[in-house]
């Protein structure tokens, strides 16, 4: 089950559906876990691997390259770049660069003979459930307004 609760947008005051996430997130010891009792490979082994797999991640992508997980999707870098730009392209250089940040786009398959899209990580029988009935006029203090912030309810 999957929860939203009732917000106000500043811009145009109208009210809209917000996801939102329930207890603390599940840590890398409770996917071990769950990931062994569904396969054939140790708690140990699967921990182990998940460790590492944020390093083997970062090695690839500072090489330059994308890394694609079947069945979960595609990371990359991208970066953003400070000031106002420059005038012409012979000054552009790497000190503009002023952050970097990871990107992931969730597989998806295109259902054969459809427009529609199956992304993997989205479940096909998701049952949306308002919190609590409980509605609120702005995002609360903390939440910062961007599209992937979601506050966590505990």
């Amino acid at each position: 089950m999957a929860f939203f609760k009732r917000i106000q947008q500043k811009i145009n005051g109208k009210w809209y559906p917000k996801s939102i996430t329930v207890g603390k997130p599940v840590v890398t010891k409770e996917v071990a876990d769950r990931l062994s009792q569904i396969s054939t490979v140790s708690r140990a082994d699967v921990y182990a691997v998940l460790m590492d797999l944020a390093g083997v991640l970062a090695d690839y992508m500072a090489q330059g390259r994308s890394v694609k997980i079947d069945g979960l999707g595609t990371f990359y870098y991208t970066l953003t770049a400070g000031g106002n730009g420059v005038d012409s392209a012979d000054k552009v250089s790497a000190s503009q660069i002023s952050g970097v940040r990871v990107r992931f786009i969730p597989e998806a398959t295109k259902k054969s003979g459809s427009k529609s899209m199956n992304r993997t990580l989205i479940s096909d029988n998701i049952f949306w459930m308002e919190l609590n009935g409980a509605a609120e006029t702005t995002p609360g203090e903390g939440e910062g307004g961007g599209e992937d912030d979601r506050p966590v309810i505990e």
